[in-house]
């Protein structure tokens, strides 16, 4: 024991890193159908590590917390915006229905157990996952009037109710929104994202990496021109539905590979390469001749490019006008396989408006894709690298942003700091999608930002806390727990049922998020993500967390009035 916690003062940054190892290795075992999941793992190995003396600093907490919270905010910004409105009255009530019973809750078990209002406080801090609920309550608190001695031990059993508290707080969370949830749902939380995603894709398959559909809307076929000779190659594609376009784009007469023009003419034993919608290319075919293998036809390299829509002359406008003020010598050889808005997919209908820096994907050779976006706009060109300086500035604004504080009457209100980063990343991945050019941040480099900066915060909080909890309970009993017990899992399950057959989620990923982010609950949304797949459940989080961090933090002062 002396030798580990010699090893571990030499080196904190060890005891972090075996818990994040350790932790997701257990967090992997399944019981049954439940699996415990990487970040409640590395929280219980962080607290049984801590048994040995683990000293950590604060602010590597703070720094991971401040990183996974900017990287979920900056993910979800676009879809939260959009969804602001009417929509999120849900979420507000959901909020409030757990803040409510929260407070209904704890005050119930303080009068049951004759618990000091210190202690009661401290119970609604660690069990609702709400350090802030320490400050203002200990701020109510030095306002009772109570000599020194009796505040300090007053304000004192604030910190013995949170740190005995805290840890099941996060883990009842944890198997609350990830675990039960999805049973009363009769749905898990990954199926319903993908649903989810779906509608939001407009119908549009999701595919994962390594992934492709087995039959795609564009193809290349090769056929012999057969019955065609004679016919010139405008012709051919004349002959193709103008809903699905096909381009006749190589030929190969004799062996020789040629490039084609609008008015050259076939005979019956060129091969001809056809790129187009499988539609077109299926009416097209039985007016040619056989169709060829792949090797018998003149290749040819393809490429896929996504355009940010800047010219003007192209905005404000419908894709029917476009398709008659765009000449057909423009738009040869070049396909459109999806449109988008921020995350959002745009049905390619006529109907549909052009806004400034839209997103479309362009199909077609080099040469096509070269004279469109000279048409459209510049090229979106995804690159590995982070854009720091953005980012930086980001999260540097989101840290101003929880330093201020609101006076309503004698409570202080804040962001703090992950609710000024949650708040920045909304805002910066707002701002990013609408100028797509800057502030890259690749899916891999946000996702490790995500389950480091969570994972790595959980377990710094049971390397601090976890001692001091446990050596709480061995000496004051362990009533306080079972009271935290009661304070996390009461109300969590009361707003569930309410969320579910009052409010009408029929959404497990997400009501698993808006449930989450009732309770500030940050590892209980890590591990939503996780089993997500997805970013469905991040825009009812951001919603509720926002309210939640404001709503719990009033606890503090009502509980010390109350009890």
């Amino acid at each position: 024991m002396n030798l580990l916690h010699e090893v571990f003062r030499l080196s904190p940054e060890l005891a972090l890193f075996l818990s994040l190892a350790v932790g997701t290795w257990i967090g992997k075992l399944k019981l049954g159908a439940f699996q415990l999941g990487g970040v409640a793992g590395a929280l219980l190995i962080a607290v049984l590590i801590s048994q040995v003396g683990v000293t950590i600093d604060s602010g590597i907490k703070n720094v991971l917390f401040a990183v996974f919270i900017y990287a979920v905010g900056f993910e979800s910004g676009p879809k939260f915006f959009s969804s602001l409105g009417r929509r999120t009255l849900r979420e507000i009530a959901l909020a409030l229905v757990l803040v409510i019973t929260s407070l209904g809750t704890v005050v119930v078990m303080a009068k049951m157990f004759a618990l000091d209002k210190g202690i009661a406080a401290g119970i609604a801090a660690g069990a609702l996952t709400q350090s802030a609920i320490i400050g203002t309550a200990s701020a109510a608190i030095s306002k009772l009037g109570l000599d020194p001695a009796q505040l300090q031990q007053m304000q004192g059993n604030v910190a013995v109710g949170y740190a005995v508290t805290y840890i099941f707080g996060s883990l009842g969370a944890i198997i609350i929104c990830v675990n039960i949830l999805p049973k009363i749902m009769g749905r898990t939380i990954r199926e319903d994202a993908i649903k989810a995603e779906l509608e939001m894709m407009q119908g549009a398959p999701v595919l994962a990496a390594g992934q492709q559909p087995a039959l795609p809307g564009l193809v290349g076929r090769v056929f012999l021109a057969g019955p065609a000779s004679g016919k010139t190659v405008a012709q051919i594609e004349a002959t193709a539905d103008p809903l699905f376009p096909v381009t006749l784009e190589r030929l190969k007469r004799k062996d020789k590979v040629i490039s084609v023009t609008p008015d050259m003419q076939l005979t019956d034993s060129d091969v001809l390469l056809l790129v187009g919608r499988r539609k077109g290319i299926i009416s097209l075919a039985p007016s040619l001749g056989r169709e060829l293998d792949a090797d018998e036809g003149p290749e040819m390299i393809m490429q896929s490019s996504e355009v940010l829509l800047t010219n003007p002359a192209l905005t404000g406008k419908s894709i029917g006008q476009l398709r008659h003020q765009i000449s057909r010598e423009a738009r040869h050889g070049v396909f459109v396989t999806t449109l988008r808005r921020g995350d959002t997919l745009l049905p390619f209908r006529d109907d549909t408006v052009i806004q400034h820096n839209d997103v479309v994907t362009l199909y077609g050779s080099e040469q096509d894709i070269q004279r469109a976006v000279a048409l459209a706009g510049p090229p979106l060109i995804k690159s590995p690298k982070t854009d720091l300086m953005f980012h930086g500035f980001g999260l540097s604004v989101g840290l101003i942003f929880g330093l201020l504080v609101v006076h309503i009457g004698a409570v202080p209100l804040t962001l703090g700091s992950g609710g000024g980063a949650l708040l920045s990343g909304l805002l910066f991945g707002w701002y990013q999608a609408r100028k797509p050019l800057t502030g890259n941040m690749p899916l891999p480099a946000s996702g490790l930002l995500r389950d480091l900066g969570l994972a790595g915060f959980v377990a710094v909080v049971g390397l601090q806390s976890g001692l001091q909890a446990v050596d709480t309970v061995r000496h004051n009993g362990i009533s306080i727990f079972l009271i935290g017990i009661v304070v996390t899992v009461v109300p969590l399950m009361i707003t569930l049922f309410i969320g579910r057959y009052i409010l009408r989620y029929d959404n497990t990923a997400v009501f698993a998020g808006a449930l989450a982010g009732t309770r500030s609950a940050n590892p209980a949304f890590g591990e939503i993500l996780d089993k997500a797949g997805n970013a469905i459940p991040t825009a009812p989080f951001a919603v509720t967390y926002g309210l939640a961090n404001v709503f719990l933090t009033l606890l503090g002062p009502l509980i010390v009035a109350l009890v």
